[in-house]
């Protein structure tokens, strides 16, 4: 299940991509099958080490082409071993929520980015978000847990106090939403109760079979409920210049 759209933030074979906060390696094993020289990084080790397990399954199986590595490895966000201007892409999904200092990390995200590079960051939406917030405490009070619910304009206004030009945005996952209202109101924990069980024996058929049904109405409630908001941006050739700079950098 992917939140990045690879038709929105096409990725070329080559292309030198971090997956920030990679997790259990979604986006990482996407960028791996597209050809790209992936870098997953994580703070958790047993993710970053079942992430290396698949990408060596994968490379037995041919799943990705020629000239396609990965690496898997254990970092933090906010120190990332990486010289300036390291990679053509970066993506950061579901991780800028549970980080206290953000701009910290998208100051790091910018230092190893190209310019002319280009980021996708997605966070929770902000709507659906709030109900899980307000359905239960036990959602978010937890360690690691999110610590912040992002409005859209908030989220594009520290992209372009980065430094960063904001390209495109949507919404994904509306599917998933109510899946997470129903953990909510019957506890984050409980996964015996009916409507939960029902739910999410729906989702995994989804996410298996991607029946028609299902993809259509997928899209036209992701405007309205979708779980997540994404964003995509580069990063300009140049810095930022006030309009004072920009004059006398033309003459």
């Amino acid at each position: 299940m992917l939140t990045v759209d690879f038709t929105r933030f096409p990725l070329a074979p080559g292309d030198r991509v971090l997956d920030l906060g990679c997790g259990a390696g979604r986006h990482a094993f996407e960028c791996y099958r597209r050809g790209a020289q992936v870098v997953a990084l994580d703070q958790n080790g047993d993710e970053i080490r079942e992430v290396a397990k698949w990408f060596a399954a994968m490379k037995e199986a041919g799943e990705a082409p020629a000239g396609a590595t990965a690496t898997a490895m254990e970092g933090n966000a906010l120190a990332l071993p990486f010289p300036d201007e390291s990679f053509d892409v970066v993506i950061i999904s579901e991780v800028m929520e549970h980080i206290p200092d953000d701009k910290g990390v998208l100051a790091e995200m910018v230092r190893v980015l190209k310019p002319g590079g280009r980021i996708a960051i997605t966070v929770p939406r902000y709507g659906p978000e709030k109900i899980c917030w307000s359905l239960s405490d036990a959602y978010h009070e937890v360690e690691g847990g999110h610590i912040r619910i992002y409005k859209a304009d908030e989220l594009l206004a520290k992209i372009r106090e980065a430094g960063l030009n904001p390209y495109g945005t949507h919404h994904a996952h509306a599917l998933h939403s109510p899946y997470w209202w129903l953990k909510c109101a019957f506890g984050v924990d409980n996964d015996k109760v009916l409507p939960v069980r029902a739910y999410h024996k729906l989702l995994v058929w989804d996410i298996m079979k991607k029946p028609l049904a299902t993809r259509v109405a997928e899209q036209a409630l992701n405007p309205l409920i979708g779980k997540s908001f994404v964003a995509y941006a580069t990063k300009p050739h140049l810095p930022n210049l006030s309009n004072s700079e920009a004059e006398v950098a033309a003459k």
